[in-house]
């Protein structure tokens, strides 16, 4: 059964190849025929790539071609990696201003995602951290990424969620949450003011793509005891200017 499994899902690559080399699109009998399959399998597998809109049929032609699913999970792929490389001059430059380690992240449902981090020490650092999750509601990267949500779907978003209390003013609740969210809302920026650690703060904005959506989040932390010198206010002038930088590399004109 198991072999019968993968030999499906070869198959269901196969096909897929065959398509992206036409796009006017194949007929049932060309792809079974070049994937030497009945006609019956290449219609079975056909349908499951259709309802998940891997495939569409041309009604007019009765052609099958690539789907939109494939430019949305391409479109990710690419703006990922391009979200990183245009990053990368303004993490820099962040760091480099303000003495403070900066990080970029994404969500990832009810969490936030580190996806890089740039700081004054050793690259080797860096990547310990990538990867990692934290949640939304005591982070400013977290708060950041879901600033242009509005007040029901930062509750539908967190429904249910235990809001763990990491530092001396984490939230107590959703109802919480959302006030700082307007707030933040207002002026732009974001804060971490002792919510995920004692004694650290940090300030983050939201990066947006050609649409206007939000796609990432830019932050930088200092330790208080360190840095009497930087206040929030300060911080964030870098920050959304970074931010800003960022996304107008991602295709965003600012209204």
């Amino acid at each position: 059964m198991a072999d019968m499994k993968v030999q499906s899902l070869d198959r269901t690559f196969g096909i897929l190849r065959m398509l992206a080399q036409e796009p006017n699109g194949l007929s049932l009998a060309t792809i079974a025929e070049g994937e030497d399959l009945p006609k019956s399998t290449a219609f079975r597998l056909l349908a499951v790539l259709c309802q998940h809109e891997y495939v569409r049929k041309v009604p007019e032609s009765n052609l099958y071609r690539l789907g939109p699913a494939f430019l949305e999970l391409s479109s990710r792929y690419l703006n990922s990696l391009e979200l990183k490389t245009e990053s990368a001059p303004y993490m820099s430059e962040l760091a480099a201003a303000l003495g403070t380690i900066v990080f970029l992240a994404r969500r990832q449902g009810n969490k936030m995602v580190y996806i890089d981090k740039q700081d004054q020490y050793t690259s080797l650092r860096k990547y310990s951290i990538i990867g990692q999750q934290k949640p939304l509601y005591c982070t400013s990267l977290g708060k950041a990424l879901i600033l242009d949500m509005s007040d029901d779907e930062i509750r539908a978003l967190l429904a249910g969620e235990d809001f763990e209390k990491f530092g001396p003013n984490t939230h107590a609740g959703v109802e919480e949450l959302i006030a700082d969210i307007r707030v933040c809302r207002e002026r732009g920026w974001t804060r971490d003011n002792e919510e995920a650690e004692p004694g650290v703060n940090c300030v983050a904005a939201p990066i947006r793509d050609y649409r206007g959506q939000v796609i990432s989040s830019i932050s930088t932390s200092w330790i208080l005891e360190s840095r009497p010198d930087l206040s929030p206010e300060k911080a964030a002038v870098h920050v959304v200017r970074a931010a800003d930088g960022i996304s107008r590399s991602m295709g965003w004109t600012k209204g």
